[in-house]
């Protein structure tokens, strides 16, 4: 089983992260996360992706006078193994995923709910992930000054 995270935000923009206790990660239940740094890495990834759809899908709904109360992002990461290989027995090919489930509560119409669905996917997290994002790094001069002032 990979990594799961819960987030769940109100319209008042309160949120609460859920993850497994960090001392038994193979534990069913989820648990308040009061620390983000008891999170794994990709923990902080899930919370943030889920974090970040859950500001969208809020801000929308109260531009648009949608009756959203909360928001639940239910995200799980893990590595699949890839189905479509030719040789499997000489593949060491995984494929990183994230499943999201998304619950809306609120007095919502099927047609606002379709409506949020598609915006959560405008999140700039979500976009940087379906999409691709580069990362060029490098080794900063030793002499350079750690912050802008000098």
């Amino acid at each position: 089983m990979g990594e799961r995270v819960t987030v769940r935000q109100n319209n008042r923009f309160e949120i609460e992260i859920m993850a497994p206790d960090p001392h038994d990660p193979e534990a069913e239940e989820l648990q308040p996360v009061g620390d983000v740094r008891y999170l794994t890495p990709y923990g902080m990834l899930l919370a943030g992706l889920g974090s970040c759809t859950a500001v969208v899908l809020h801000t929308y709904a109260q531009y648009h006078g949608l009756d959203l109360h909360q928001a639940e992002l239910r995200l799980e990461y893990d590595r699949v193994f890839a189905e479509d290989c030719q040789d499997c027995e000489q593949a060491g090919r995984y494929e990183e995923q994230i499943e999201e489930q998304i619950v809306l509560s609120g007095h919502l119409t099927l047609e606002e709910r379709k409506k949020l669905f598609a915006i959560s996917k405008q999140c700039p997290i979500h976009k940087m992930l379906a999409q691709g994002v580069v990362v060029r790094s490098r080794l900063a001069d030793e002499a350079a000054p750690a912050t802008p002032d000098g």
